[in-house]
């Protein structure tokens, strides 16, 4: 199903539309010469080609120099802080060249309108067929079995220790978690490896499913300026997705990233409930209490691996010192932002390689 959508900025206790052109020339936080320069930037940004130069600099200094010190602070640093919080200042400009080019390339597509395709049954229906097909090819799929510990065995195999106790030896193994656990269960690494693995910086979020009687808004994104709120967005899948699917009812994610160890992950639910909900009220007045049909939290604590400065020359290599070990996730989209396209590029150029060892 594919669908147009809109975005929306909160910007001076306003809402604003932000969703063509025109609406971004009457944008009232910025003025004309403001606006220039941030058409300037994304159209630059666009069509660099050579993003590991931008690994050299700082997200925060390359804007300041293309967009100016005032769309800076109006603009793009409240949206920064959104999506990365304070660690967007160790950021490396290559994020913003990444996240504008799967924007620019959207557009480009002939279209010149934001068009978002969705799946009737989400992921999960994905993640089913994809089960059945790999059940099918003989593939044995187990879920709840965490690993602890990863060892070498005398035969040149690997042992892994599962948190219930058990074992089990393998020939190969290649390790998706993120990459500081990683160096967690596998002991036999060697120290620079470690320090490799454990010098990756992740994001986490801590994400609010809202289910609403009516919709908030039009827009599928809305972008938050104005300091002072506890999530970082609010992303209204219902104006994206036929509420139909959700009995008539309105589905909104809040979500707030934070760095792995942020105390929020400490908070309960009722907690987060009583910070998120105020706030989404003060941004919506016509939202009262009895709106809210049920208010559900989500929680990881990495997500993505931050793109610091010169972060593909420190980016540990798949192949690791242990024999019939690969360590390969996320962290491996060097030049591009994480979502479903990126990963599965990242296999389909990755997993060749290693199979034919």
């Amino acid at each position: 199903k594919w669908v147009e959508t809109k975005t929306g900025f909160y910007a001076d206790g306003t809402l604003h539309s932000m969703s063509n052109t025109f609406e971004f020339l009457r944008f009232p936080p910025l003025v004309l010469l403001d606006k220039f320069r941030l058409g300037l930037t994304i159209l630059r940004a666009a069509h660099i080609r050579n993003w590991r130069k931008l690994e050299t600099q700082t997200v925060s200094d390359w804007l300041r120099r293309w967009s100016g010190e005032n769309t800076f602070a109006k603009i793009w640093q409240p949206l920064l802080r959104a999506k990365l919080g304070e660690t967007y200042q160790s950021t490396s400009a290559a994020f913003i060249w990444a996240t504008i080019q799967r924007m620019y390339a959207a557009r480009k597509s002939g279209l010149k309108k934001e068009m978002f395709g969705y799946i009737p049954g989400g992921y999960a229906r994905i993640l089913d067929e994809i089960s059945q097909q790999l059940t099918r090819e003989n593939v044995r799929i187990e879920n709840q079995r965490r690993a602890e510990k990863i060892t070498s065995t005398p035969d040149s195999r690997l042992k892994v220790l599962f948190a219930q106790g058990a074992e089990e030896t393998y020939d190969h193994l290649i390790i998706t978690i993120p990459s500081p656990l990683a160096a967690g269960i596998c002991p036999e690494l060697t120290e620079e490896e470690k320090r490799q693995l454990n010098a990756l910086q992740y994001l986490g979020v801590i994400c609010a499913s809202v289910l609403l009687k009516k919709p908030l808004s039009e827009y599928y994104v809305t972008n938050i300026t104005d300091p002072g709120f506890p999530f970082t967005g609010v992303i209204e899948m219902s104006a994206l997705v036929d509420r139909n699917f959700f009995s008539g009812n309105a589905l909104v994610y809040l979500p707030k990233y934070v760095t792995h160890d942020d105390p929020a992950f400490e908070l309960t639910d009722a907690e987060i409930e009583e910070q998120f909900l105020p706030a989404l009220m003060r941004m919506h007045p016509e939202l009262k209490a009895e709106d809210v049909t049920s208010f559900h939290v989500s929680r990881a604590r990495r997500v993505f691996a931050l793109s610091t400065l010169h972060y593909s020359e420190k980016l540990p290599p798949i192949r690791t010192s242990m024999p019939g070990v690969y360590i390969l996730n996320s962290a491996h989209i060097v030049n591009g932002t994480l979502n479903v396209n990126e990963t599965i590029k990242l296999a389909d150029s990755t997993l060749p390689r290693i199979l034919s060892r």
